[in-house]
């Protein structure tokens, strides 16, 4: 899972200081050295990187650290305390209405999964929300695109709202937000057209929906491993919509979760499925009842 392997990583890293009565500068560059190369290797933006690992040899190098009775368990606090403040010290929500009709407008790059994260994301928010989702098929370039989200559509009982590849998406936007107002349904989900990269195009469409549909959030759908690139896609989406909130796809056992780490510290925003918050609490967790 995404972050078994960084956290015995960090966890061997820190073993070596854990108890002692005694740690000098050179203990802790060693530990930060190794910590390093394990951020790194799980694709964690390489300025984040160099920051994180500032801030803690800051720390624990102040006289306060290194004059206490048990110097490396507080080193190992304050990687703790850092790892935390990375990844966001609290949860936060979707930002839906507790009344009337919420939309939610999902964005990315052609291959991140948009598609089938709208309707994983849909059955989500119906279960643990009881909302009446409608899924809007806007994306009109992409071959089979419509068909899939029909498809997803009926394998979960969730209504969805498509008017073919004829049709300009903003005016398949507009049209099914109507038809979403006029049935009843207080959750939209607009899944819209990827591109291999992004391009002005692209961008202008997307501006447009947004515009049409004025969305409670803008979800960026990223893939898990696109490593160091993915804070570099997310930042380019966020100047042209003012992203809300992240997706991370493939999460999958060969995924080493720099992605979550990176985009979440740059630009302040993540949503992740259950998954990746039940492996970075584990990380959390286990660095906390072992080390502090």
């Amino acid at each position: 899972m995404p972050f078994e392997s960084l956290s015995e990583k960090i966890q061997f890293s820190l073993r070596k200081l854990t108890g002692r009565g005694k740690v000098n500068e050179k203990d802790i560059e060693d530990a930060m050295r190794e910590i390093r190369v394990s951020l790194l290797e799980a694709d964690v933006n390489y300025k984040i990187v160099k920051e994180f690992i500032n801030e803690v040899k800051v720390l624990a190098l102040g006289e306060k650290v290194m004059k206490s009775l048990a110097p490396g368990d507080q080193v190992v606090k304050i990687v703790y305390d850092e790892l935390v403040k990375l990844m966001g010290d609290e949860a936060v929500p979707l930002n839906l209405k507790k009344a009337g009709m919420s939309v939610v407008l999902v964005v990315g790059l052609q291959g991140s999964g948009k598609t089938t994260h709208v309707g994983k994301l849909a059955n989500y928010l119906r279960k643990n929300n009881k909302l009446k989702p409608l899924m809007i098929a806007a994306d009109i370039y992409r071959p089979a695109a419509i068909n899939q989200l029909v498809t997803i559509g009926k394998q979960l009982d969730i209504a969805v709202f498509q008017m073919g590849i004829l049709t300009k998406p903003q005016t398949i936007v507009k049209k099914g937000l109507e038809y979403a107002k006029d049935n009843g349904y207080n959750l939209v989900l607009i899944d819209t057209a990827g591109r291999l990269a992004i391009d002005e195009a692209l961008m202008q469409e997307l501006v447009e929906i947004k515009e049409i549909a004025r969305p409670d959030e803008i979800l960026l759908t990223v893939d898990a491993m696109t490593g160091q690139d993915a804070v570099n896609v997310a930042q380019t989406f966020h100047e042209k919509l003012n992203i809300t909130g992240c997706l991370l796809t493939k999460l999958d056992s060969d995924t080493r979760g720099g992605a979550a780490l990176s985009i979440r510290y740059m630009t302040k925003f993540l949503l992740s499925l259950p998954v990746l918050v039940k492996q970075w609490m584990k990380l959390m967790f286990t660095l906390s009842q072992k080390h502090l």
